[in-house]
């Protein structure tokens, strides 16, 4: 069976747009105060606790412009928070929705298409593991079953 691992956005990108740099869109992201309620943080992988400030920005987790180079909103808290450790293979605590689209994406960055299906939470890492399993897929993408926005990546351990 094919071990797996959840992938956070890079530390340089979130030091990059804490710092005020530019998002994918070329804005400066904006800072809010969270509700704690659905504000999941794309590096720590963590909810944005209830008065905390964050970042909403436009993120793409793509190398590549290219065609489906999908580009959308991510939160990251606005304060430093330590990057999700890679080492276990369950859904990290962001993940706290019953549900999420999940998408393999082949070495050049492009939709496996007949890979992208709503998968229940709980279920995630099973039917991860199993699309990982076909060597036509790189990795996957995580993304919320309602908005389309990018949670986070799924590789091979």
């Amino acid at each position: 069976m094919t071990a797996i691992r959840f992938i956070a956005i890079p530390t340089g990108d979130a030091e990059h747009l804490r710092g005020g740099g530019a998002d994918a869109n070329g804005q400066i992201p904006e800072r809010r105060l969270s509700d704690g309620n659905g504000v999941p943080c794309r590096h720590c992988l963590k909810p944005v606790d209830e008065g905390d400030p964050y970042l909403v920005l436009a993120y793409r987790p793509f190398g590549n412009l290219q065609p489906y180079a999908e580009l959308g909103p991510i939160f990251i808290h606005a304060d430093d928070c330590p990057r999700h450790t890679e080492t276990r293979p369950a859904p990290p605590p962001a993940l706290a929705s019953a549900q999420y689209l999940v998408r393999g994406y082949n070495a050049d960055e492009r939709i496996i298409y007949g890979t992208g299906q709503i998968v229940a939470t709980d279920d995630l890492t099973l039917t991860a593991t199993a699309i990982l399993e076909r060597d036509d897929i790189s990795y996957l993408h995580v993304r919320s079953a309602s908005n389309n926005c990018y949670q986070c990546r799924i590789e091979r351990a």
